[in-house]
C-alpha cells in the first residue's frame, strides 16, 4: 500500500513538474510571437515611411512615429478593425518591451499627436537571457532553414508528421562543425536552453533534449507572416496544443518577415496574412535577428541571419554611431589618433555579445554589456583591422560576419581605438 501511495505520488509531482514547465515554455513562446510580429510592423512602417525623424520643440527626435498616425495606419491597413483595437494592440508591444514613448515619460500608448519609438531603433532593447536565448535561435533556425540541403524536414514518427523535424544528435553535428558549440556537452546545454525558452521541442512534447536519434523540431516559425491581431487571440488558441499535420507552402516561404522589400505589398497580400486554412501546422506546443545585419548583439542576441536578401531588398537599421565615415588611409596614417589594441574574445553558449557595421573598415556599433566582448575590452566605435590574424580592412561587415562565425568559439580582434 505504501509503495502504491509512493508511485502515485511521484507521478502527480512529475506531471504538477512537466505542467509547470509546459506553461513556462508557452508563456515564452508568446513573448517570442510577439517580438516577431513587432520585428515586421517596425519594418513594414520603416518601408512605408511611417517611421521617420521628428521635430517638436526645436527638438530632433530620430527614427520615431506619431501614435495618432499609426492608430490611422493599423486601421486603413485592416490590421486592427477599430481604433480601440489598435490601440490595445500597441499596448501589447509597449508591455514586452518592443515600443515606448520616446522620452520615456509615458508607460500608455495614448491616441493621440504623442511621439513613440521602437526599441530597435535606438538599441534600448533590454538584453536579458530570455530575448538573448530567443535571438539565438532564431539565428539558428535562419541559418539552418536556409541550407541547400537542411536537415531540419518533414518526417514521420508513430504514424505522424512533424514540421521542422530533426534528431537531436544531427543538431548538435551542425553546431560543432559551424563553431556554434566547443563541445558535445555545451551543444546540448544550448539546445535545452532553448528548449526551455519553447523554441525547439520533443515531437511528442515528452523529453527533454538529448544527444541522441530522438527527433525534436522548432515549434516557431520564425518566417510566417504575423497578423498583429494574434497577439490578443493566442491566449485563446494556448488550448489546442495536441496533434501535427501537414504544413502549408508558407511554412516554407523564402522571405524572412526580418526583410523589408522597396516595393510595399499589396493591399490583398499584407505582410501579415497568414494561411488560416485546416492544413496549417499545429504545434505541440503553443501555438528569429534583429535586423541589425551585422555580428549582432550577443549570438543570442544578433549575429548574422542566413543573408536571404537580393539586391532588391533594403534593411532599415539604427543610426551609425560614427559622427562621420573613417577612411582606410586616414586609421592607418602616421600619427593618426587612433590606439592599436589586440583583444581576445572568448565566446559563450550565447555567443560573443558586439555588433559590427560599415565597410573598408568596419567599426564596433554596439557591445553586451554582460558579454564576453565587454569583458575583453570590445568597445563602441573601435574600427576592426584584423580578425583571428586575417586583414579586414577590405571587407565589408557581412564578409566579416562569415568569418567570425565560421570560425573558433575565440576570437582575436586587432582594432583601432580613437584616442579620447
Amino acid at each position: 500500500m505504501r509503495t502504491h501511495t509512493w508511485t502515485l505520488y511521484k507521478e502527480i509531482t512529475n506531471m504538477e513538474r512537466t505542467s509547470s514547465i509546459r506553461r513556462k515554455a508557452m508563456g515564452r513562446q508568446h513573448k517570442a510571437e510577439v517580438m516577431i510580429a513587432g520585428e515586421q510592423l517596425r519594418l513594414r512602417l520603416h518601408d512605408g515611411k511611417q517611421i521617420k525623424e521628428r521635430r517638436y520643440h526645436l527638438r530632433t527626435y530620430p527614427n520615431c512615429f506619431v501614435a495618432q498616425e499609426l492608430i490611422d495606419w493599423l486601421v486603413s491597413h485592416k490590421e486592427a478593425p477599430d481604433r480601440a483595437t489598435a490601440v490595445c494592440l500597441m499596448q501589447h508591444l509597449m508591455d514586452h518591451d518592443i515600443v515606448h514613448h520616446a522620452c520615456d515619460k509615458r508607460s500608455v500608448f495614448k491616441d493621440a499627436k504623442l511621439l513613440y519609438r521602437f526599441r530597435k531603433d535606438d538599441g534600448t532593447i533590454p538584453f536579458n537571457l530570455e530575448v538573448k536565448i530567443f535571438m539565438r535561435g532564431q539565428r539558428l533556425y535562419e541559418h539552418l532553414i536556409g541550407e541547400k540541403n537542411s536537415f531540419l524536414q518533414l518526417r514521420e514518427e508513430h504514424g505522424v508528421a512533424y514540421q521542422r523535424a530533426f534528431p537531436g544528435c544531427q543538431l548538435i553535428d551542425w553546431l560543432l562543425q559551424n563553431g556554434e558549440a566547443e563541445s558535445r556537452r555545451r551543444g546540448v546545454e544550448l539546445c535545452r536552453a532553448l528548449q526551455e525558452h519553447g523554441i525547439i521541442q520533443h515531437v511528442a512534447n515528452k523529453h527533454d533534449f538529448f544527444d541522441s536519434g530522438v527527433l525534436y523540431q522548432f515549434c516557431i516559425n520564425f518566417r510566417r507572416r504575423r497578423r498583429l491581431s494574434e497577439l490578443l487571440n493566442e491566449g485563446e488558441e494556448d488550448n489546442d496544443t495536441e496533434g501535427v499535420v501537414v504544413s502549408t507552402q508558407e511554412d516554407n516561404h523564402s522571405d524572412s518577415p526580418f526583410v523589408v522589400r522597396k516595393n510595399p505589398p499589396h493591399e490583398g497580400n499584407s505582410a501579415f496574412n497568414s494561411v488560416g486554412s485546416s492544413t496549417d501546422l499545429k504545434l505541440a506546443t503553443s501555438g528569429r535577428r534583429g535586423s541589425l545585419n551585422s555580428l549582432q548583439l550577443h549570438s543570442a542576441g544578433f549575429p548574422p541571419l542566413a543573408q536571404l536578401s537580393s539586391a532588391s531588398v533594403v534593411r532599415c537599421n539604427p543610426k551609425s554611431v560614427l559622427a562621420r565615415h573613417v577612411t582606410c588611409e586616414e586609421l592607418l596614417a602616421p600619427g593618426a589618433p587612433f590606439i592599436k589594441k589586440v583583444l581576445t574574445v572568448i565566446g559563450d553558449p550565447l555567443g560573443w555579445g558586439f555588433v559590427v557595421r560599415g565597410r573598408a573598415p568596419c567599426y564596433v556599433q554596439a557591445v553586451d554589456p554582460g558579454s564576453p566582448a565587454a569583458a575583453a575590452g570590445v568597445k563602441v566605435q573601435q574600427f576592426v583591422c584584423q580578425v583571428n590574424g586575417q586583414c579586414v580592412l577590405d571587407l565589408d561587415y557581412r564578409t566579416m560576419t562569415r568569418l567570425v562565425m565560421t570560425g573558433p568559439r575565440t576570437v582575436v580582434l586587432e582594432v583601432m581605438e580613437p584616442l579620447e
